[in-house]
Formats: C-alpha cells, sequence, structure tokens
C-alpha cells in the first residue's frame, strides 16, 4: 500500500516537471533550428560578432574557438577559452549570433566579477558531491531507519536545487548582456534582434525547468521519506 502511495507522488509532482523539462527541450531545439536558417544581414560569423564583443568590453584575453557537437556552446574562465559548437562559430544565422553573444555575456561576467557567477563557481564541488552521495545516503538512512542519515542525505540532495536556482540570473543576466551587446554595436536589425531573443528565451526556459525538476524530486522524496516515519 505504502509503494502505491509513494507513486502518487511520482505522479502528481515528478511527471509534470518531467513534461516540462520535455517541453524546454522540443522548444529551444525548434526554435534554434528555425532561426539558425535564417542568415543575418551583415553576414557576421558567430565568431565574428563574439570577437568584436570582446574588443567592445576591452577583453584581449579570451580565445574563441570551434567545438564539436550541437549546441555544445560554452565558456570556461579557467582557460579562458570560449567554444562554439561549428554552426554557430562559422555560421552567419540570427541564431549563431545570439548563442554567440550570450556565451561573451559569461566572459563579461567573469572579467567583471560578477557576484552571481562567483556564487555559482563556489557551489559546483558542493552541487557534485550533493548528486553523487545525496540520494544514496537517504536511501540508506531509510532501509535502516536512521533518520539523520536520510536528513543529511537530502541536504546534501537539496545542493542541486540550490545550484540551479542559483544558475537563473546567471544565465538570465548572460542573455540580457548578449541582447545589450547586439543592440549597441548594431550587430543585427531590429526584426533579427527580435529572434535572438526567442533563441535566448528558450534557451532560458530549459535552466528554470531543470529546476522545477530538482524541486519536485526533492519534494517527492521529502514525503516519501518523511511518510516513513
Amino acid at each position: 500500500m505504502r509503494f502505491m502511495y509513494m507513486d502518487i507522488y511520482y505522479l502528481i509532482l515528478v511527471i509534470p516537471a518531467m513534461l516540462l523539462a520535455l517541453f524546454a527541450q522540443i522548444k529551444v531545439k525548434s526554435t534554434y533550428s528555425k532561426f539558425s536558417r535564417v542568415r543575418n544581414v551583415r553576414g557576421l560569423t558567430g565568431a565574428q560578432a563574439a570577437q568584436q564583443v570582446l574588443s567592445y568590453y576591452g577583453i584581449t584575453d579570451v580565445t574563441i574557438r570551434p567545438i564539436g557537437g550541437n549546441l555544445t556552446d560554452n565558456y570556461n574562465p579557467k582557460t579562458k577559452v570560449l567554444s562554439l559548437s561549428q554552426a554557430n562559430f562559422s555560421g552567419s544565422s540570427i541564431a549563431a549570433i545570439g548563442v554567440a553573444c550570450h556565451e561573451v555575456g559569461h566572459a563579461i561576467q567573469h572579467a567583471t566579477d560578477y557576484y552571481p557567477i562567483k556564487v555559482r563557481s563556489a557551489l559546483v564541488p558542493v552541487a557534485n558531491i550533493g548528486s553523487w552521495v545525496g540520494i544514496p545516503l537517504a536511501l540508506a538512512g531509510y532501509v535502516l531507519g536512521f533518520h539523520p542519515l536520510v536528513s543529511i542525505g537530502l541536504m546534501l540532495y537539496s545542493l542541486i536545487a540550490i545550484f540551479q536556482f542559483v544558475t537563473l540570473p546567471v544565465e538570465f543576466n548572460a542573455s540580457s548582456r548578449a541582447i545589450k551587446a547586439i543592440e549597441e554595436q548594431g550587430l543585427l536589425y531590429e526584426d533579427e534582434t527580435q529572434g535572438a531573443k526567442k533563441v535566448l528565451s528558450a534557451a532560458a526556459l530549459t535552466y528554470v525547468a531543470s529546476l522545477v525538476v530538482s524541486l519536485a524530486n526533492l519534494l517527492r522524496l521529502f514525503l516519501r521519506f518523511n511518510n516513513r516515519k
């Protein structure tokens, strides 16, 4: 009977969150695909746009390079390497400009000591620990009937949600910086900028969905183990 009761938590909490995450993934892929087929009027590639924005902000120690895969774009503050997937590195689509400038936004954040990104970086190791040992500890405590161990496991697991929560302002700010740079430097025309905004907004939804999934899982586990008490 208890097993069926626990399934209700999964049904009403986790499944809706997973459906949101699925919708977000479909949304970002479809939006990116749409605007990756629209060439910007100026003919700028993502790499050129990224370099122009970096130069505008006086950042001269960041290297831009292509990377394999699709939507694998990222900025590594330790190596100061801005990696763009091949389609965004050499492509001249509206989507390429939006994504490239978003990654530059992260480079600017690090260059200006943007506080939320410093907090997120500090949370990476503890969030990794939480993802590895949180659930096993909670399950061990559940099986053994040792409630303090359950609490420790859930607290460690909650670090994932905290990390994802802190990630939201970092990603939103990077997109805001990207759009600001695009507009100030005239990288895209006004109607093209709207397309870039749609791409970045769709990407932002994936971070929101990830947080919702983590919170749903955390609440489900809390209710499940609390019910055991």
